[in-house]
């Protein structure tokens, strides 16, 4: 058994992350701003009211969990809104940037002291952040928030190493959530392909950049 922490597990992948790791008997905790009911129904440990953009709420988060130790911390939080250049909201912008880039970095710095040596870390991430493999443009806040979450993910895979821990940045596909309007693949489906990639996670794989499916992705 392992404990493991996932972060923005209320519903859509994070939701389906907790249940299948705790289906299989892992200690799972969850942090949302809100539970959902299906959350609650789950009934694994849920420490609410997290915001990750918020220095004192992460500091909170890391007071709940002082003293545990985590196996696998997978940061599943994130936001997404679709500007174009003729529609540049610099405010949602930012909001993303705040979400899905310094919210991964934030959360994994703050629970640096509940990692050991042999801890895994998942950064729930993109494709939409390969600068290699942008061949639409647009989705301006989401493609530069998720290219920094990428960049902080292979630094933190570097600066972790010493200390045993291996970093993942993980692209679940196209999956049918809320964030998506209901378009893609089950969630379910992804869910069970990052914890295939988690499991298979080691520090010669630290760092790199993976499809749920198991193949790597352009940079």
């Amino acid at each position: 058994m392992r404990n493991v922490l996932i972060t923005g597990a209320s519903r859509g992948i994070g939701l389906e992350l907790a249940r299948q790791l705790a289906e299989r008997g892992d200690a799972v905790t969850v942090t949302c701003r809100e539970p959902s009911a299906a959350l609650t129904d789950l009934g694994v440990r849920s420490i609410t009211g997290i915001d990750v953009t918020d220095d004192a709420s992460v500091s909170g988060l890391a007071d709940a969990l002082s003293g545990q130790s985590l196996d696998v911390l997978i940061h599943n939080a994130g936001v997404l809104s679709r500007e174009s250049l003729d529609d540049l909201d610099f405010d949602r912008i930012r909001r993303q940037f705040e979400i899905n880039t310094l919210g991964p970095l934030r959360v994994i710095a703050a629970l640096r002291g509940n990692l050991h040596s042999g801890s895994k870390v998942g950064i729930v991430t993109s494709r939409m952040g390969s600068i290699e493999d942008n061949s639409s443009g647009g989705m301006y806040g989401y493609r530069i928030s998720k290219a920094g979450a990428n960049m902080v993910g292979r630094s933190l895979a570097h600066d972790l190493a010493d200390q045993g821990i291996a970093v993942a940045l993980l692209h679940p596909g196209m999956v049918a959530t809320d964030m998506t309007g209901g378009n893609g693949i089950p969630p379910a489906d992804a869910a069970r392909g990052l914890i295939a990639r988690m499991d298979a996670l080691t520090l010669d794989s630290s760092g790199g950049f993976e499809h749920a499916e198991g193949y790597a992705l352009p940079w």
